[in-house]
């Protein structure tokens, strides 16, 4: 068979899959990344290790599709959205360790630049709020601590453009671009020019030779080098998505109003705009959903986002010690009837969507001597739900019409979640047959300029759901969402 893989750079690891011309998994792998927390609120990668797990799962699939005889015809590439990289093209020198969209250590930037009055004409602009989440207040950071003072081609990145460059070749004739999904999560691009805004490039200090040239995210962007994957020589990089714009295309949202929820690191809910820029909205942001270039018109989307979703889960089991794998959380949250009182509040980098509080801090509030694992385990799963409802909430209260909710990610699999998440946000929920939505949308979006698939209606008939989920009762869901929204204030 022909394969399309994609290479899913995440938060939390890289994997990368093979998907066959049904949009079906045929093989995967992934390594887990390691997490740097130098100080309180700060988060960062080490971007060479993005590109060693890169080239390593890369590798492994490749060299599984071909001894089973498959052939690879292209490469998509989706990634952790904001995380910044600082580095020079013409050494390969990487600056400083990349920092992580969860970082919070330029929120007193922020602080002035929103008492400078600048807030409005970054909102029109960029469709973004003014918060340390997007790049570049990063990007700032890192120009005004000199990394890049001595580098002969400086070079400011997100991380799909730090991987199309290595892999095309990195100091020997690497591809240096990005794509509007990811461009429009910088805080430096124009909603309407989907290029780079010279307002913001100078209000936030950041030259724009050091930025990449923006090009459709459907292009043949340039072929694998032989030294970097010698098993995928001459493939082309044929599609390039941020993971939840990925993950709207991999849920077939091709119509407007069509929303999906990612359970990942964080959690995020989008909602497809159409092809007009749709303003902004209160607690929400506007970004690019897409650029099919030949294929029509850009895309929009507007977005709620939580920073923390499956990484609380991750603190759960290694932190805290109560499970040993993520599996585990949902049998424990189903030992118990309720949670006994307990609510957490996940701000561990502050709060995203709608309440945008980068001062805000976790918490886990109504204890007492009753409260064990399960209850504590169950308070979990609830504020993930909780957390989606405030942004499905925000939603409907800017006058957004949902209908149902397609459901993805790593904890979409427990449908104790997804049937809180029902009844909360009173929306039908359907999870994905393949959870893997953000994979599946990087390697259809590369599939698409190749022409595998002829149209995004053809596209939209490979979409399936295993499950669906109807709202029930939600009067007991009301007090614990109620309690919950209290504990946020407390935090």
């Amino acid at each position: 068979m022909d394969l399309i893989l994609a290479l899913d750079a995440g938060t939390s690891g890289v994997r990368t899959v093979a998907f066959d011309s049904s949009a079906r998994v045929v093989a995967s792998t992934y390594r887990e990344l390691t997490q740097y927390f130098p100080r309180p609120g700060e988060v960062e990668h080490d971007a060479a290790e993005i590109a060693d797990l890169a080239v390593a799962t890369l590798r492994d699939v490749a060299s599984t599709a071909r001894h089973d005889g498959h052939r690879i015809v292209a490469l998509g590439i989706t990634n952790q959205r904001e995380t910044t990289v600082a580095f020079d093209r013409e050494s390969g020198h990487l600056a400083h360790r990349a920092i992580v969209w969860q970082d919070r250590r330029t929120s007193a930037y922020c602080d002035d630049v929103r008492a400078n009055g600048h807030e409005g004409s970054v909102r029109a602009t960029t469709g973004l709020v003014l918060d340390s989440y997007f790049s570049a207040t990063k990007m700032h950071w890192l120009l005004e601590h000199g990394v890049l003072d001595r580098a002969s081609a400086p070079s400011l990145a997100t991380i799909d453009t730090w991987l199309l460059w290595w892999l095309t070749g990195n100091t020997d004739g690497g591809v240096f671009a990005s794509e509007p999904s990811n461009a429009s999560r910088t805080m430096l691009m124009d909603l309407d020019t989907l290029d780079w805004s010279p307002a913001m490039t100078a209000l936030f200090g950041v030259p724009a030779d050091m930025l990449a040239p923006i090009r459709p995210s459907t292009t043949n962007f340039g072929t694998i080098s032989a030294d970097v994957v010698p098993e995928l020589a001459g493939v082309p990089i044929t599609g390039i998505l941020g993971d939840q714009q990925a993950a709207l295309f991999g849920q077939a949202c091709f119509r407007p109003g069509v929303v999906k929820a990612t359970y990942g690191t964080g959690a995020f809910v989008l909602a497809n705009a159409g092809d007009a820029a749709p303003g902004v909205f209160d607690g929400l942001i506007t970004t690019v959903a897409w650029d099919l270039g030949a294929f029509g018109p850009a895309t929009y989307a507007v977005e709620g986002s939580a920073f923390v979703a499956g990484a609380a889960v991750q603190w759960l089991r290694d932190e805290l010690g109560f499970i040993t794998s993520s599996a585990e959380l949902e049998p424990l949250a189903l030992s118990v009837e309720n949670s006994g009182g307990v609510a957490i509040v996940p701000a561990f980098t502050g709060l995203g969507s709608p309440f945008w509080r980068s001062d805000a801090r976790g918490s886990v509030s109504g204890l007492s001597r009753g409260v064990g694992r399960g209850q504590i385990a169950r308070a979990l799963v609830e504020a993930l739900a909780y957390q989606v409802r405030a942004m499905t909430d925000a939603f409907a209260a800017n006058g957004l019409v949902l209908t149902e909710l397609r459901a993805d990610g790593g904890a979409a699999a427990m449908d104790l979640l997804l049937q809180l998440q029902a009844t909360n946000s009173r929306l039908p929920v359907l999870r994905s047959r393949s959870l893997e939505a953000t994979a599946r949308g990087a390697a259809t979006v590369a599939g698409l300029e190749i022409g595998v698939w002829g149209s995004l209606d053809e596209l939209g008939r490979l979409w399936e759901s295993d499950e669906r989920f109807e709202p029930e009762d939600p009067t007991f869901a009301d007090f614990g969402y109620a309690a919950w929204l209290r504990a946020v204030e407390r935090a």
